[in-house]
């Protein structure tokens, strides 16, 4: 019973820190976003081969969310004529 409950609030974290990297795909942000420590999730991904896939499309998906963030953002300054930005 003990286990169940264990394993239940560890599915809960690995999904929050899954969901945490799309948004930032820095390790030390997403996991204290998500609430558990660095040793925590480079454990978990060592020993849950699913978790580490989740987690590599996770950070693709994060660095892409952040280059297309600062692309948006440079066109906008340059649409504004902020020539500095470029």
């Amino acid at each position: 019973m003990e286990d169940k409950i264990i394993e239940e609030r560890q599915d809960k974290d690995k999904r929050a820190m899954v969901e945490a990297l799309k948004e930032m795909p820095i390790i030390q942000v997403a996991c204290k976003r998500a609430g558990i420590g660095r040793a925590t999730y480079y454990r978990w991904k060592t020993e849950d081969g699913n978790f580490a896939k989740e987690c590599d499309t996770a950070l693709r998906e994060g660095v892409e969310l952040v280059n297309d963030m600062s692309e948006s953002q440079i066109v906008q300054l340059i649409k504004e004529r902020k020539l500095p930005a470029i």
